[in-house]
């Protein structure tokens, strides 16, 4: 069966018999054009089924009113959150948002930025993926004028605006707790990809031993993905060593529930035994048991400064403006699982 031809404003100004022109510029709620015409126009457009073609009106007016969003997963409470802080204050511009997923795939990563170019979209917010390290084309972006803005996951790679969390300081003040809560044989949980957040994660984990004179020990760093599946099997290579850890210290909450599980399978005491902190304040660690200690990276402030940050490229029409970086402050979210009775504090 063949499909039916698509609408056009011609379509439109066959069926009131006025030209096209005016039909555009009734759409586009041009004051020239009476209140009386743009009524009709908007009643047999919607009869018509009309859907406007918004490539061809950013070819025309230089603008879509559209931004792209690139995050690794969607599904994630953080990504998902930084995204509606995004849309609030898109959707107050008049401005609407396509969501993308790289995950975590570098060539997934090169056609979605090749998509969104040709789909015309004013600009770009992204936050790169695990296994991206060539950033060409995230460059191209720049060559064709258009506005990119990292979150999260950057690179000083690119010269554009970032807005992150301090992981480092998240870091430094879970390994700190832990340290005044009385461990000395902290484990952490990394990520073996060249990725800034877990990179500073680690930098703050190690500062944190050099400060308070604990011993670095590299058997005691497992590099995984983060998953809570990594996490079960890192906490397993744990606790097979000859001398176990006090704590474990994971960049990911994921990484930490699935470390807790291992735990409560082999009867292991959380906090007494073994304390289990996180990173990212999911949802779901507060509901664990016990309740997960972990830092809070204020998603959607991010999202909703990403997107002021982004906006600024549009203020008077200037799209070269200097890159600025912006460092939110984390929270450590200190619950349960970190939490040693009094007898065995320091």
């Amino acid at each position: 069966m063949a499909s039916k031809p698509k609408v056009t404003i011609h379509h439109i100004a066959e069926k009131l018999n006025i030209t096209a022109s005016t039909v555009s510029r009734a759409l586009n709620d041009n004051p020239r054009i009476s209140e009386i015409t743009k009524k009709a126009v908007l009643k047999a457009a919607k009869q018509l089924n009309y859907q406007p073609n918004n490539i061809a009106a950013a070819l025309r007016n230089g603008k879509s009113y559209i931004i792209g969003i690139i995050v690794p997963t969607a599904d994630r409470a953080f990504f998902a959150s930084v995204v509606r802080g995004i849309e609030e204050i898109a959707n107050k511009l008049n401005y609407k948002v396509i969501i993308c997923q790289s995950y975590d795939n570098y060539e997934k990563e090169v056609q979605t930025i090749d998509a969104l170019l040709s789909a015309r979209v004013d600009g770009i917010i992204a936050s790169i993926g695990k296994n991206t390290e060539n950033f060409d084309h995230y460059k191209r972006c720049h060559e064709k004028g258009i506005p990119l803005v990292l979150f999260d996951r950057t690179t000083d790679a690119l010269e554009v605006s970032q807005v992150v969390i301090d992981d480092y300081l998240g870091a430094y003040k879970v390994v700190e707790h832990l340290i005044l809560q009385g461990c000395r044989r902290i484990a952490h949980f990394t990520s073996p990809k060249k990725v800034s957040v877990f990179k500073e994660r680690l930098r703050g984990y190690t500062d944190a031993l050099r400060d308070y004179e604990i011993p670095f020990d590299e058997e005691l760093i497992i590099k995984s993905n983060l998953q809570l599946e990594d996490g079960r099997t890192s906490m397993e290579k744990l606790l097979a060593l000859k001398v176990q850890p006090d704590a474990v210290f994971s960049a990911s909450d994921y990484g930490a529930m699935g470390a807790l599980q291992v735990l409560k399978e082999h009867k292991i005491l959380v906090p007494t035994e073994i304390a289990i902190a996180g990173f990212g304040n999911e949802p779901f660690t507060s509901f664990s048991d016990p309740a997960l200690t972990t830092v809070d990276q204020f998603s959607l402030t991010m999202g909703r400064i990403t997107a002021e940050l982004f906006f600024e490229h549009f203020k008077g029409g200037d799209t070269k403006l200097v890159p600025q970086k912006t460092v939110l402050k984390p929270e450590l979210i200190i619950r349960g699982s970190t939490l040693r009775k009094p007898g065995r504090l320091p």
